[in-house]
């Protein structure tokens, strides 16, 4: 906002002028030209945008830390017991989680907003109905639910992605990137169409000159056993991340990690918990190393959060889709410079959809007006 009593003070001090030779009139005028227009959206600190999934993990252990009555061997697949109890099991609520998600729950909350405890008055939701990955990832990332998405299968995405808008916006332009465990994200993406830059699956990292340390990656997957044929170790998606980061600083950087699913599918409740724990210690080491890069730092924006649920009980904690109840709750954490910190928000329901237009609105771009029937942004922008 223009400050017309230091403006008009500045001329008086010119030449010794013993009176402002800016008319009224012409104030009123200057300062209207430079108001913000009304009703219109203030400007965005946020240039970058960060996105991170972490694959089928349960709303129940965001909020509210490992859950004792699955750490067995028989329901849970825990090899140590007291071992698991040891790193996640605490008295309070809080305790838990934070010990199991400590950047999470010490970080981002405290700074941003988290959707999606039911117990608060604030689901999170997935619309469409099927509570699988392609069909939630489609969602999430095109901002409505498709019923032509519904399966897995390596088909191309009918719909234009957050991903796909932002690459074509003044500014983006080979500026958008994904690396993922999972190796239909291409599809998802319809990047034979686009030309996306993205990193999937068992693929190794390629470029001119690798570092060690991706000359590392690449061995160390040629070694590992490919224990899931179509999705990678999170290690490996880490790494091609951190790659992406310091070779092409990319402003919108998707991150798609896949072994809380996985572990989940294979009733593991101990490997579950600690991909988790891992995929949040990965969190903060990335948001250190933005905070030291003068590209990111104060300037870039963080959403996590998940593409489907799980069941609820010791039985059925291991799977989802339609027919698993309660696998429709997911949650969103979302953190950055335009974001009023009002840690674990209550009272507000929301839905997966609302993930794709809330992407490209952390750095002022407006994914509604280019696809009308997504779901409008997140409340993430409110003051209380």
């Amino acid at each position: 906002m223009l400050d017309l009593s230091n403006l008009c003070a500045a001329v008086r001090s010119k030449g010794g002028a013993k009176r402002c030779l800016i008319s009224s009139t012409a104030l009123v005028v200057l300062a209207t030209l430079t108001a913000p227009a009304s009703g219109a959206e203030p400007a965005r600190k946020a240039e970058n945008v960060i996105v991170v999934t972490l694959d089928g993990f349960r709303w129940q252990e965001l909020f509210e830390g490992g859950d004792e009555s699955f750490m067995d061997a028989k329901q849970g697949g825990v090899k140590d017991v007291p071992g698991l109890k040891k790193r996640y099991l605490r008295e309070k609520v809080e305790d838990r989680r934070t010990a199991l998600m400590p950047f999470l729950w010490g970080t981002v909350a405290k700074h941003g907003q988290v959707f999606g405890n039911p117990a608060k008055g604030a689901s999170a939701k997935i619309t469409n109905g099927l509570k699988f990955s392609y069909p939630g990832y489609s969602e999430m990332f095109c901002g409505l639910a498709d019923p032509r998405i519904d399966s897995n299968a390596k088909k191309a995405n009918p719909n234009l992605s957050v991903l796909e808008f932002l690459n074509g916006r003044p500014g983006f332009k080979d500026k958008v990137e994904a690396v993922c465990t999972w190796d239909v994200f291409p599809s998802i993406f319809r990047t034979q169409q686009n030309g996306l830059r993205i990193q999937a699956g068992w693929e190794p990292l390629k470029a001119d000159k690798l570092t060690d340390r991706e000359r590392g990656l690449n061995e160390t997957m040629e070694l590992l056993p490919r224990y899931w044929p179509d999705n990678a170790f999170d290690v490996f998606t880490m790494g091609a991340a951190k790659s992406a980061l310091e070779r092409r600083k990319p402003r919108m950087l998707y991150i798609g990690l896949g072994e809380t699913d996985e572990w989940g599918h294979g009733r593991r409740y101990d490997l579950y918990l600690d991909s988790a724990n891992k995929a949040d210690r990965f969190l903060a080491e990335l948001w250190d190393g933005l905070q030291k890069d003068p590209q990111y730092k104060d300037k870039t924006a963080l959403l996590i959060t998940t593409d489907h649920g799980r069941g609820s009980t010791r039985v059925d904690w291991t799977d989802h889709g339609k027919n698993v109840a309660g696998a429709e709750h997911i949650w969103i954490a979302v953190m950055g410079p335009d974001t009023p910190a009002l840690g674990e928000r209550e009272k507000v329901e929301v839905t997966q959809s609302q993930v794709a237009a809330t992407v490209a609105a952390l750095v002022g771009e407006d994914f509604n007006a280019a696809s009308p029937k997504v779901a409008a942004p997140l409340p993430v922008f409110e003051k209380k």
